[in-house]
């Protein structure tokens, strides 16, 4: 077992007694029962479907594997959603390449992946805790150790959090075993792709002097700026040959909405606030009169911020709490005080203040018999024994443990909700001298704890805090429900909601382009329904009110428009083409004018009306040159400096901001020298960046349906 421990003690988790469940993980939605006979699938690839009962063990697959990895023991929203998009495009990603890889007949062999493991330099193993302590790197004879014991592992005669963290790491390295399969099966596919892909001397010294080759220049410009977009006129004929020039470009894969809706945010009245303000002031009356159960206490006072019995560092409090502790005195209370940072009435009593540990080595032996008196023998015999001089890890191997030590930091406990035992085993770790030894009664079990070291030592508080959010009554929120609802019977159409929604003192938003693969509307939490009806509804519909949010948000939703898959219409790429017709449009018009005015020289290009001229240095043909008195970055001014010839005005040049001559009056070559291996070497490499864009030629190939939003 000593693998556990080796590798406990660099990962992020920390075990530290049975029934000891410091966090709760939320996986995220709980899943719906699904209808028999009825379609469940949340995508299709290539006419293959995905099952959303199959989709949900994926989620819940790699939501533990983070879990494990991080350290994390709860996600938030946008991580939850995050990891069902990684998941769905990791799905998507790994089908395309494994439907091509077949018609090819690429695999990858079990003996191909125990190279990697046995080589250790993949990346992916790189993410497991199977590393080395002194060098960090992935070491394989951990892996195999771990795998051993875990075949051989007893479940009867181990302690239960040993037992579960010997299955998260199983299961993670189950996990990262078939990634590995995954991702060198892409590696392949794409290295396939990659070699068809080459460099040649040519194209190396082309790269080389494109690169070295420097050069000075002064440049005149007409911007098109200069001319008015009123005295251009663009026919109906010309936006439609442009749009039949560019239309693959307008190319859209999945259908998308355009919306307009109204976002109402409940929030706490003036009322409100007062009646709060007064209940903060009854509470922290009663805080001064030293109550004799703070935990009982604080809790009825609804505070966001509990009480324990433990000493805290002061960055583990609220920073407004933090910043406040020392102006007061030990006993003394402090509030109530509005915090406008976290909108919250406040008040707290520094209780004691006590240099503490931050970090504490201890080690264990628990005894875990159901017979209450046989435990009590039992652990006064192992605390007995190792009082007087036993050796710890001998005695911890008899009951099947490793008695080796590990460390608890104050991150591991500090902001965590601990009572019962697990505030027990906790106070005691950090409250015992070093060496000091005890025997713990916590519920079914004892514990034989030990502390080794203590590190970090500072000052630690504790502190009874009474945090009220200013939060709306129930009476505010329902007189902006029934508001909001006359107002959505009143304007039931699109046009009427459109036309009203200001008068009625309502803020309305538009988004165009929304997707099904987004998770809600607006950044609002909790709008999912409200988009899964987006997509369910007619142009010119209005949906009925969402509430939403943190129970705090009012939507409704009105479909302005809906563009279906295949090709944007010219209406709506109508603007985007009008620009470049304009730009077009003017450059041809100055450089009419420019031959018309007869300049022939950089000075008189200079004069012409409304002319710019600017100075330019270190212009490469490799890189865009940023002209600053255009404040635009144009690629010509490289491509034509570097083959003009010193001190020769250019012809009129229609760049992205204006018209421009430019005069090169020095060249410079940087002092490299040329290595045809290197510069191929380069060039594959940006090849190599290039056909890794072959999912999206993939992608567009398989018909990719994601229906995943009528779900999840």
């Amino acid at each position: 077992m000593a693998t556990l421990q080796s590798i406990r003690s660099k990962g992020p988790l920390l075990v530290i007694v049975i029934g000891l469940a410091l966090f709760a993980f939320i996986a995220g939605d709980a899943w719906k029962v699904l209808q028999p006979h009825q379609s469940q699938n949340v995508g299709e690839i290539d006419g293959e479907t995905l099952s959303a009962k199959e989709y949900q063990s994926m989620i819940e697959e790699y939501t533990e594997v983070v879990k494990f990895s991080s350290g994390l023991s709860a996600l938030t929203d946008e991580q939850t959603n995050q990891i069902k998009d990684e998941v769905w495009r990791t799905y998507v990603n790994n089908k395309l390449i494994e439907t091509e890889a077949e018609k090819l007949g690429l695999t990858v062999t079990k003996a191909e992946i125990q190279a990697v493991i046995d080589e250790g330099v993949h990346p992916l193993l790189q993410r497991t805790p199977f590393r080395n302590p002194q060098t960090g790197a992935f070491d394989k004879d951990m892996l195999k150790k771990f795998l051993v014991d875990y075949s051989k592992m007893n479940k009867a005669q181990m302690p239960s959090q040993y037992v579960e963290y010997y299955e998260s790491m199983y299961k993670f390295w189950s996990f990262m075993e078939k990634t590995l399969v995954q991702t060198l099966l892409a590696e392949k596919y794409q290295a396939l792709i990659t070699k068809s892909l080459f460099s040649n001397p040519i194209e190396a010294q082309n790269s080389f002097e494109s690169r070295v080759n420097q050069y000075d220049l002064l440049l005149a410009a007409v911007p098109y700026s200069s001319i008015l977009d009123s005295t251009i006129t663009i026919k109906d004929s010309e936006l439609q040959a442009a749009y039949d020039k560019k239309k693959e470009q307008f190319k859209q894969t999945v259908e998308s909405r355009n919306i307009k809706y109204i976002d109402v945010q409940v929030k706490a009245s003036p009322a409100d606030k007062a009646a709060i303000q007064k209940d903060v002031v009854e509470y922290t009356e009663q805080l001064g009169n030293t109550p004799e159960d703070y935990t009982t206490f604080i809790r009825s006072t609804g505070s966001e911020v509990p009480y324990v019995d433990l000493f805290y560092a002061a960055k583990s409090l609220p920073t407004d709490v933090a910043g406040r502790l020392d102006s007061v005195a030990v006993g003394a209370v402090y509030g109530p005080y509005y915090n406008a940072a976290d909108n919250t009435i406040n008040s707290f009593k520094k209780l004691a203040i006590a240099s503490m540990p931050d970090s504490v080595e201890y080690r264990q032996i628990q005894v875990s018999i159901a017979d209450a008196a046989k435990r009590k023998v039992v652990t006064d015999s192992i605390f007995n024994a190792i009082k007087e001089g036993a050796n710890f890890e001998d005695v911890a191997k008899k009951y099947g443990q490793t008695g080796q030590s590990s460390w608890i930091s104050s991150a591991n406990y500090e902001g965590a909700q601990l009572d019962g035992d697990n505030l027990k085993y906790v106070k005691a770790v950090t409250t015992l001298g070093q060496n000091e030894l005890t025997n713990l009664a916590l519920g079914q079990a004892n514990v034989i704890l030990q502390v080794i070291d203590r590190k970090a030592v500072k000052d630690k508080y504790k502190v009874a805090v009474i945090k009220r959010t200013v939060e709306f009554s129930k009476e505010t929120y329902s007189k902006a429900y029934n508001e909001f609802s006359q107002f959505i019977a009143a304007n039931p159409t699109l046009d009427k909601m459109v036309a009203n929604a200001e008068d009625a003192g309502y803020k309305l938003l538009v988004r165009n382009d929304l997707y099904s693969s987004e998770h809600g509307i607006g950044g609002i939490k909790g709008t999912k329904d409200a988009l899964k009806w987006a997509f369910g509804a007619k142009a010119g519909d209005v949906s009925g009110l969402y509430e939403c949010g943190e129970s705090d948000h009012m939507l409704v939703v009105g479909v302005s428009g809906i563009i279906p898959k295949g090709y944007r219409s010219l209406a709506l790429v109508k603007d985007q083409l009008k620009a470049e017709i304009l730009k077009d449009k003017k450059a041809e018009k100055i450089m009419a004018e420019m031959k018309a005015s007869g300049a022939t020289t950089l000075a008189q290009y200079k004069a012409l009306t409304n002319a710019v001229s600017d100075s330019v240095k270190y212009v490469t043909f490799g890189a865009p040159a940023y002209v600053s008195v255009l404040h635009s970055s144009e690629p010509l001014v490289g491509a034509y400096a570097s083959v003009s010839e010193l001190n020769k005005l250019s012809m009129p040049i229609k760049g992205n901001a204006g018209v421009f001559v430019l005069e090169p009056y020095a060249k410079e070559k940087l002092n490299e020298t040329y290595n045809p291996k290197t510069e191929e070497a380069t060039l594959q490499n940006m090849h190599a960046r290039m056909a890794g864009q072959f999912l999206n030629d993939l992608y567009l190939k398989a018909d990719v349906e994601d229906t995943r939003y009528l779900f999840f």
